[in-house]
């Protein structure tokens, strides 16, 4: 492992001090490439504007005629949190702004992760109308569904694809699906500059462009116009759990959601998935979206059935409400379990093949017993350790479609995942069934009796791609802590920022006396450190073996409370070497 550390700019330093930000905020900002305060206001009036995204102007009109005609307009979503929070966004949207028409005409669909596969499909598409709907929207899905779309066309569906994902290639060049009208920022044209808006993101944006348009059809004229910015919440939970960049608009995104939050100001299921997790509203954090609540809406979707989590966050029933997250921690349990025994399993068969003298660039691991559901988490943990971009396959199992397997993939850093996938489907035709993603993450689906030649094929690729330097574990920090911020009210300070993908948060390094050290719990290495001549606590989870003295460490801040006094206290990220 290699600690370096970002630099910060002297001039934007004393530029945001000089403004009134903390001094150690704004060494902290400056080193994430913020230059100004006008980078940090996060007032809702800083949002970019629904006019810039391509798109949602014409599906502002096309979701305000279905609503005059009264047609019944079905939401298709994703199963990962994301997509969940979308549907959520959108079926509680444009409720909200249909109550001046007395309209609620607004229902949902989710597909099945094993049935369905990813994305609208023609069956899909069948269900949709013979729930009797008028009109598709997509949520967080549909931008290469191709099939699904025309045959919803087919079927007499308006289709309004809503989606934050790459386009698809075909013959050479991007290609777009037959929908009646598209909203996606990373579309051919689109100048709107959040790239990295979630999908989320971009639902919310269509209901904002949506009450504009209703607003100059003087809908607004008799009635109060309503506020969207209840939807918030939402928002902010799905953008930081789709791990999404957190530019400046995504922030604003999240900070916005977790103000209303902090206030008491959430719907029914939000409270409740904070009391299950045992986190408090008052002090949510980014880290409680990431960590606490996302994960157990997420596990809907990889072991039972999302619509749970919709429902979890759609009613406005407390009871209900703590019902529904009741069962989705239960599931989350059970998806640990899972993923604890396939992470054993995917890491002792990537250990055994790995050449100590010459390892892969990239590792693809496959066992028949693996779950379709869990194979994203667990080459995560492969790619964290390893340092490889990873694939993790399991068997298909949806009906007929035993001799595929689907994959899930993670990357590392200069290592454009979706882009390898397509260059491996144009060396080798037929190899790849489907695939899709981002840089950093992506799935394909491959035929059975194919993984070793896409195994080998994703191997050149990484060869080719990556370097010595890129496959070095690297962590970047933020340097030495001045030993006047190591304060609890710092910690507070610090934690009441918005950090994410992209925008890390805090983690200093430098060189510390290991004072004593002793395992507790279930593996955890508990210290006492010699900070700049003073004795602190340190703790680094999951780690069991003992560190040299001295050590040059990478932390993070944290407040433990003893016997009614806080504390901070070093959390151990990474040791160099």
């Amino acid at each position: 492992m290699k600690l370096s550390v970002r630099q910060a700019p002297v001039r934007s330093v004393w530029t945001l001090q000089q403004a009134g930000v903390h001094p150690l905020l704004a060494q902290l900002y400056a080193a994430r490439g913020v230059h100004s305060t006008d980078e940090l206001d996060d007032q809702l009036s800083r949002l970019i504007e629904p006019s810039q995204m391509l798109g949602c102007a014409q599906a502002a009109g096309l979701l305000a005629d279905a609503m005059h005609e009264r047609r019944h307009i079905c939401i298709v979503a994703d199963y990962d949190c994301d997509g969940a929070t979308a549907c959520a966004v959108a079926v509680r949207g444009l409720r909200l702004l249909g109550q001046a028409l007395g309209f609620d005409r607004v229902s949902y669909l989710v597909p099945d992760r094993v049935v369905d596969g990813y994305g609208l499909t023609g069956a899909i598409a069948q269900r949709v109308k013979a729930k009797g709907a008028d009109v598709l929207v997509t949520v967080d899905n549909g931008i290469a569904s191709f099939e699904g779309v025309a045959r919803a066309r087919e079927l007499g569906l308006q289709v309004l694809v809503t989606d934050h994902h790459l386009p698809a290639h075909r013959e050479g060049r991007i290609a777009l699906p037959p929908a009646d009208v598209i909203v996606n920022p990373n579309q051919p044209g689109c100048a709107f500059a959040s790239k990295a808006i979630a999908g989320v993101g971009v639902m919310f944006y269509v209901l904002l462009a949506l009450r504009a348009q209703l607003r100059d059809r003087g809908l607004y004229a008799q009635a109060p116009q309503p506020k969207l910015d209840a939807l918030l919440p939402l928002v902010a939970l799905g953008t930081v759990a789709d791990v999404v960049r957190l530019d400046a608009n995504n922030r604003r995104l999240v900070a916005q959601g977790l103000k209303r939050i902090r206030a008491g100001h959430m719907p029914a299921g939000l409270a409740a998935l904070f009391e299950v997790a045992k986190r408090k509203p008052a002090q949510a954090s980014s880290m409680d979206f990431g960590f606490a609540l996302g994960p157990r809406i997420n596990a809907a979707g990889r072991l039972s059935d999302m619509t749970l989590g919709i429902e979890c966050l759609l009613t406005d029933e407390p009871t209900r409400a703590l019902e529904l997250a009741q069962q989705l921690d239960q599931i989350n349990r059970e998806r640990r379990d899972i993923e604890g025994h396939m992470r054993e399993q995917a890491m002792a068969i990537a250990d055994a093949r790995a050449n100590a003298d010459a390892p892969a660039p990239a590792v693809v691991v496959f066992e028949p017993d693996f779950h379709e559901g869990v194979v994203g988490i667990v080459a995560s943990r492969i790619k964290d350790k390893m340092h490889r971009p990873t694939f993790v396959f399991a068997a298909s199992g949806a009906e007929g479609k035993a001799d595929e397997l689907k994959g899930s993939g993670r990357s590392i850093p200069g290592f454009h995942l979706r882009d390898a996938l397509d260059l491996v489907a144009k060396r080798h035709p037929g190899v790849l069934l489907r695939f899709g993603g981002h840089a950093m993450a992506a799935g394909c689906t491959v035929p059975r009796d194919q993984l070793e030649t896409f195994e080998q094929a994703l191997q050149q690729v990484a060869r080719e791609w990556l370097d010595a330097a890129t496959l070095t574990r690297q962590l970047e920090t933020d340097g030495p802590l001045a030993a006047q911020y190591r304060r609890p009210d710092v910690v507070d300070t610090l934690e009441q920022q918005v950090w994410g993908q992209g925008f890390a948060a805090p983690t200093f390094c430098e060189e510390l006396q290991v004072i004593s050290q002793r395992l507790v719990g279930q593996g955890h290495l508990q210290l006492k450190l010699q900070h700049q001549g003073q004795a602190v606590d340190g703790i680094w989870f999951g780690r069991t073996q003992p560190l040299s003295s001295p050590a040059r460490l990478a932390f993070r801040l944290d407040a433990d409370e003893w016997q009614g006094q806080r504390r901070v206290r070093f959390v151990i990220e990474a040791a160099e070497g």
